[in-house]
C-alpha cells in the first residue's frame, strides 16, 4: 500500500525517507541486512508526544492537581492509546515487518503500533517543527484526553488499587508477572495480590498492560466487596499461570506503585 495514502490520512506532508525510516521495524531491518530501524524516530517522538500533551493538559485543566494530570498524561500517552490511534489511521497496512512478525500479526499488536506513532510523530517533527507536530498530535489525541478527564480510577488502575489498599489498612499491592511465547509473540499474564492473598489477574502483550488489567480487576473487587477468589481470575491468565498455582516460574514480584505509562 502506497505511503501516500498514509500521508493522505495525517493530513501533513512527510518526506519520503523519512517517512520510509519511520515505517521501518527492526525485524523488518534485519531481515534487511541491518538497515536503519525507526527506533531513534520513536524515541524523538515519544518526547515531543510527551511536551504536547502536558502542555494541553496543563492548559486545558487548570484546576486539577499535579497528580491527576500525571495520570491523565499516561492515559492519553498509554500504548493502548497510541494504538488505538494507529487503528484508526490503519497504520498497521504501512508498517514495514519482517517475516516472523508478519506470521504472529504483528500488524496489529499493540506495541508495535504505538512505537509506529511514536516514529511518525518524531518523523513530522524533523520535517516540519513543533507547531505543526502539536497541531497533528492534538488533533489526534483529543479523544483520549476527553476520556482521560472523566475516567477516573480508570486513569491509573495501579494508582487507585494502591490508595484504595491504604484507605482499607492493606499494605501497598504487589504483583508477579510471567510470560510465554518467542520474543515477537510474546503474551504476559499478571497477578496482584494483598495479604498474600491474590485479588486479580490480567494479560497483555506488554508488562504494564498485564499489570494494569489485574490492578482493574483486583481495583473493582476489593471497591465492589466481591470475592477475590472468584472476581480475580481471568481466562488468559489461569491459562498462562497454570490453574491453582499461585507462582509462576519466571515471573517477578514488584511492590505496587505509581505506573507511568500503561
Amino acid at each position: 500500500m502506497s505511503g501516500g495514502a498514509l500521508v493522505a490520512r495525517l493530513g501533513i506532508a512527510v518526506d519520503p525517507e523519512l517517512l520510509v525510516l519511520a515505517l521501518t521495524h527492526r525485524s523488518f531491518a534485519y531481515e534487511a541486512g541491518g538497515i536503519p530501524t525507526n527506533e531513534r524516530l520513536e524515541f524523538l517522538g515519544d518526547a515531543v508526544l510527551g511536551i504536547v500533551v502536558t502542555e494541553r493538559l496543563y492548559r486545558a485543566f487548570p484546576d486539577q492537581p499535579e497528580g491527576v494530570l500525571a495520570r491523565m498524561r499516561a492515559a492519553t500517552v498509554s500504548q493502548r492509546a497510541l494504538a488505538e490511534i494507529a487503528r484508526d489511521l490503519d497504520v498497521g497496512s504501512f508498517v514495514l515487518l519482517g517475516k516472523g512478525e508478519l506470521a504472529t500479526g504483528g500488524r496489529d499488536k499493540d506495541s508495535i503500533l504505538s512505537d509506529t506513532m511514536e516514529a511518525l510523530f518524531g518523523a513530522v517533527y524533523l520535517c516540519h517543527g513543533l507547531e505543526p507536530t502539536r497541531t497533528l498530535i492534538e488533533r489526534l489525541v483529543a479523544p483520549m484526553i476527553e476520556r482521560a478527564s472523566t475516567a477516573g480510577a480508570g486513569l491509573d488502575w495501579k494508582t487507585s488499587l494502591q490508595e484504595a489498599a491504604a484507605v482499607r489498612g492493606l499494605g501497598a499491592p504487589s504483583y508477579q508477572v510471567t510470560g510465554e511465547g518467542p520474543a515477537h509473540a510474546r503474551v504476559f499474564a499478571a497477578r496482584v495480590l494483598l495479604g498474600g492473598e491474590v485479588l486479580g489477574e490480567g494479560a497483555g502483550t506488554a508488562k504494564k498492560v498485564a499489570e494494569q488489567e489485574a490492578a482493574r480487576t483486583a481495583y473493582l473487587t476489593l471497591t465492589s466487596g466481591a470475592d477475590p477468589q472468584a472476581a480475580g481470575r481471568s481466562g488468559d491468565g489461569d491459562r498462562l499461570w497454570g490453574a491453582g498455582d499461585s507462582r509462576a516460574s519466571g515471573g517477578y514480584t514488584a511492590s505496587g506503585g505509581p505506573s507511568a505509562r500503561a
